[in-house]
């Protein structure tokens, strides 16, 4: 029997090893540098500690801190060299979870009756950093659910208890640093050593499990670095997304609040935020005409029954939907707010019979759906319980998927570089093979469908990435993941194939065959949801809206009130050519009125004096930049156009 086996690298490279060959061995088969910088391995699709041995047939790849999966495991390991510094500073602590996420990690920690104060943060970062200089390699154990109990019991932490009574037997892993031991999968770096710099960022209260009902453990935030340097840019851009926060830009530039009285996560657009919306509804709703789209609108509430048809009853759960009424008369009907639009539209479909030549249908609505979201994972415009989506539901015959799913990329892509959001990767979401009671459909359906996606995003030439498990329940989807001005990865557009619903429903049409078949539904929304879409873009162009989405494009200001009837002339003028704006009337100085127009980002400033009242002219400063120069109204009027269409010229 053979004690040799083969490596293949994802160049195609296959390379003989012994068996018992870690990850960092085959990077020390490469070069030294390589495997200085290796922080794990990815081992047939699955991320695996770099010195575990591998004893069979393998894809390998070496992850480095260029690679998602290579810092995902550092930040890991920086959550357990947080928790090994607490134990040493506060002895007799207990602890919950410790995940990395997506820019660090945090922990959530049972400190007893002390209140952990920030002020003791920065104690906190020294000791991990000695403990990281000790580079103590971290050291994966196989332990029995026994033994694991035996150790938590003896140590008095019953968080760690819980979760090892919901492990199954023989699937326990403990790992080790120094002299602190948790219960992990794992993977890890292979020493604490690749820890250089370490910032904790912030405290807050965490719930153990998510249950408002059990204890609150303390949850620390931190972020940690293979090099100083990088730890100092990534604070810069911390201080710059301050800078950019949607929450602040929005409560500075009017656009939208929040109240107690009306209700946590339920937005109130004010006039200057309804704008910005209206305009970016007016954008889509063009495009969605010319690309044949036909315009509904669904009420916000549905019976009960609809989303049990639809199967989102069953699969969300009732925890997710808005009772509003449920008469008490015997046979009354429960009715709730709308969570989704698409029942709604399969109902539309059914209005009347239809035919082959009838498709594609395509239905568009910006409807407004309501989710209860905890109160606890409400931030700003970006996770509220009440939005609007830009949805749209094309029905269509199964020869016809590919290609309407390609003229949807198309429009997702045009408003993705109408708006400046050039930097995107696509997510392809398909079906988790190991568990597919989690969805509904036969594997027939679920196949096309993932087809569909695969081959429409190969004949665009996305760049894509495949997930497994991220599916809908009822069908596979792609999402488009945009990267911000700071280098922020959102979710904000997503289409997804759907053989499911127009079972449930029992729509069909009448084929050139004269008889029935079934039509493939098609779910799309470029923008997401306007509330989020709204938020992200505050943060990517820092509240410089690009000029024809700007709610406010021009600020008139009068130097005194002496030149308030010019001042009116001048701005009836301007709205007589589309051009929106607002007089500031107060008695201020001209300088605190610039500052203050500097502040709401204005794009233009016409100042108007003396001068420009007896010469019929004004004088123009630019946004973030300063005087432009003196112009008639005319020719204002003409520049101003141009710039317009300078800032929409890659629609």
């Amino acid at each position: 029997m053979s004690n040799k086996i083969k490596i293949t690298l994802p160049d195609g490279t296959v390379k003989e090893f012994d068996k018992g060959v870690s990850g960092y061995d085959i990077a020390m088969s490469i070069s030294e540098g390589l495997a200085r910088n290796v922080l794990s391995a990815k081992v047939n699709g699955q991320v695996w500690d770099a010195t575990r041995p591998i004893n069979t047939d393998a894809h390998v790849q070496l992850l480095t801190w260029n690679d998602p999966e290579g810092q995902n495991t550092f930040w890991h390991s920086s959550a357990h060299l947080l928790a090994e510094a607490l134990e040493e500073l506060y002895p007799g602590i207990k602890f919950g979870i410790g995940p990395p996420i997506e820019n660090g990690f945090y922990y959530d920690v049972d400190f007893g009756d002390k209140v952990l104060e920030g002020t003791e943060l920065e104690k906190i970062e020294q000791k991990m950093l000695d403990l990281a200089r000790q580079k103590n390699e971290f050291l994966r154990s196989e332990v029995s659910k026994k033994d694991a109990l035996d150790y938590y019991n003896k140590k008095g932490d019953e968080y760690k208890l819980e979760l090892i009574d919901g492990l199954e037997d023989g699937s326990i892993t403990f790992y080790q640093q120094g002299n602190f031991t948790d219960l992990c999968r794992g993977p890890h770096i292979p020493n604490t050593g690749f820890i250089k710099a370490v910032k904790l960022l912030n405290i807050a209260g965490a719930y153990w499990r998510g249950d408002e009902k059990r204890k609150q453990l303390t949850r620390i935030y931190g972020i940690t670095f293979p090099k100083q340097k990088e730890l100092k840019e990534y604070l810069e851009l911390l201080e710059e997304a301050k800078k950019r926060d949607h929450r602040k830009l929005g409560k500075e530039m009017e656009l939208f609040a929040f109240s107690e009285k009306v209700g946590m996560g339920l937005p109130l657009w004010l006039p200057k935020g309804t704008m910005l919306r209206d305009r970016l509804e007016t954008f889509l709703k063009k495009a969605q005409v010319k690309a044949g789209y036909k315009p509904v609108i669904t009420p916000h509430i549905g019976a009960k029954q609809l989303y049990v048809t639809s199967g989102h009853y069953e699969k969300y759960g009732k925890d997710s939907f808005q009772p509003i009424a449920a008469p008490g008369e015997e046979g009354g009907e429960e009715y709730l707010l709308k969570p989704m639009n698409c029942p709604h539209h399969c109902e539309i479909y059914k209005t009347k019979p239809r035919s082959y030549k009838d498709l594609p249908l395509r239905l568009a609505e910006f409807g407004t759906v309501y989710r209860y979201e905890q109160s606890g994972e409400l931030h700003g415009l970006t996770r509220v319980r009440s939005f609007t989506q830009d949805d749209a539901h094309i029905f269509c015959r199964p020869d016809q998927v590919k290609d309407e799913f390609i003229k949807v990329i198309d429009l997702v892509l045009f408003v993705f570089n109408s708006l400046g959001f050039e930097n995107f990767t696509t997510q392809i979401s398909l079906r988790d093979p190991e568990n597919k009671a989690k969805y509904i459909g036969s594997d027939e359906v679920w196949e096309k469908a993932e087809k569909a996606i695969i081959e429409a995003t190969e004949e665009k030439g996305l760049k894509t990435i495949v997930e497994l498990g991220e599916a809908a329940f009822y069908g596979p989807k792609l999402d488009f993941m945009v990267k911000d001005a700071l280098g922020r990865s959102w979710q904000l557009g997503t289409i997804q194939v759907d053989y499911n619903l127009p079972e449930r429903f029992e729509l069909d049409y009448i084929g050139a065959d004269n008889a029935k078949h079934r039509p493939v539904m098609i779910h799309r929304a470029p923008f997401g949801s306007l509330e989020r879409f709204v938020a992200v873009l505050i943060e990517h162009c820092g509240g410089n809206f690009p000029l024809w989405l700007s709610p406010e494009q021009i600020a008139i200001l009068p130097i005194s009130e002496k030149y308030a009837e010019y001042a009116n002339k001048v701005y009836s003028t301007l709205e007589s050519n589309d051009i929106t704006g607002f007089i500031d009337h107060r008695d201020e100085k001209i300088g605190r009125k610039i500052r203050d127009a500097e502040v709401k980002k204005i794009p233009y400033m016409l100042i108007v004096g003396e001068k420009e009242a007896e010469e019929e002219r004004v004088s123009i400063r630019k946004h973030g930049e300063g005087d432009v120069g003196e112009m008639s109204l005319e020719e204002f009027t003409s520049f101003f156009n141009q710039k317009v269409t300078d800032s929409i010229s890659n629609k």
